[in-house]
């Protein structure tokens, strides 16, 4: 995985147009007067009034019984893993899944699973690529005890698992006696894009969490949610890990803000990051990705610069921009606008003839 660095170089002018990660985004004036002003108590007690209210709001929102406030999705993960499986256990994921890739090898080192990764296209696998997965139940095969699917799919191009296939996989799941839960670091923007509730969307997966601070544009958050049972059993996960807090009202707030004011502009993302991918798609040597969300990949082997090179000189015009897998990502977000998606072209453009 190859990121652009996000400390600049010495005499590097400021960055202009953040297309790095939707993770860029910056809290909004109105965001922060709502952090200001919200009631606290001590969350670890049970007693802040607004990481409540937060907490009540998502379980309905996805359906749920119950929900817990997290500082952040990765946590989320391992917690939902924690509490659904043992050491020695299997989960099984996509191949390019976050837990699998971008969590610094968390569940090797605390949760002491074993995840199995399954290949399939844009992110996402089949009803028979899960059936084929399936272990013979005897002492010698790791116990599968957890399906986990990733909504979009980040390294799969940001793309929307069809709520067929997120259904097909999770009954097969059940019928095994697996438990199922949902990576929804991105999950309103799938929402949003296929126009289905998040209850429906969730509504075979026993656990599901939604990050705040991708194009939902709050500092930090996420929130996992279950069943009473399940959360009751995360809420020691958490304190075992540090999660628990204090008065996390004030962040709690920004998410609060951002399910309000933020889910419904996320089509505005999707709208640049379409038009971001037309323009790229007209440069000689650029290979794109169609994107289902805020996600473009595209591929400039053939321009023949390399990735690093492209990063660097995009850098050095105020255009931060990432790399994952060998191809360069960009993202859209609530801090860019459509004046700046033509402003970037026009930038990548340039870089690229130059070489």
């Amino acid at each position: 995985m190859v990121h652009a660095p996000l400390r600049p170089p010495p005499g590097a002018p400021p960055v202009r147009i953040n297309l790095y990660s939707d993770t860029q985004t910056r809290p909004s004036a109105a965001m922060k007067d709502a952090m200001m002003s919200a009631p606290v108590g001590d969350e670890q007690h049970g007693d802040d009034p607004t990481v409540n209210a937060l907490c009540d709001r998502m379980a309905a929102l996805m359906g749920k019984e119950a929900a817990i406030f997290l500082p952040s999705g990765t946590m989320c993960n391992v917690i939902a893993i924690l509490t659904h499986c043992q050491k020695g256990d299997e989960v099984v994921a996509h191949e390019s899944s976050h837990i699998l890739t971008s969590e610094g090898g968390t569940h090797a080192a605390l949760t002491g699973v074993q995840i199995m990764g399954l290949p399939g296209a844009r992110g996402m696998f089949n009803a028979d690529q899960l059936r084929e997965a399936i272990r013979p139940k005897t002492r010698y095969a790791p116990p599968q005890r957890l399906l986990e699917v990733e909504q979009t799919a980040n390294i799969g191009g940001g793309c929307v698992w069809p709520i067929e296939q997120l259904n097909a996989v999770a009954q097969i799941a059940h019928e095994q006696g697996w438990a199922t839960h949902m990576d929804g670091a991105r999950l309103m923007n799938a929402c949003v894009a296929a126009g289905i509730s998040a209850a429906e969307m969730t509504a075979s997966y026993d656990s599901v969490w939604l990050d705040f601070t991708k194009g939902l544009g709050a500092p930090l958050g996420a929130v996992l949610c279950g069943s009473s049972e399940f959360i009751g059993q995360a809420w020691r996960w958490k304190q075992r890990l540090g999660g628990s807090m204090r008065q996390a009202g004030i962040c709690a707030a920004a998410c609060d803000y951002a399910l309000t004011h933020n889910i419904e502009r996320l089509a505005e993302d999707h709208a640049n990051a379409k038009a971001l991918a037309r323009g790229l798609s007209q440069i000689p040597g650029v290979v794109v990705q169609e994107p289902d969300t805020n996600l473009i990949f595209f591929d400039i082997k053939e321009t023949g610069m390399s990735l690093d090179a492209f990063q660097t000189a995009m850098r050095a015009e105020g255009v931060m921009i990432s790399g994952l897998g060998g191809r360069v990502r960009a993202c859209t977000h609530l801090d860019v606008t459509a004046a700046q998606i033509e402003e970037a072209l026009t930038i990548i453009r340039g870089v690229l003839a130059k070489g």
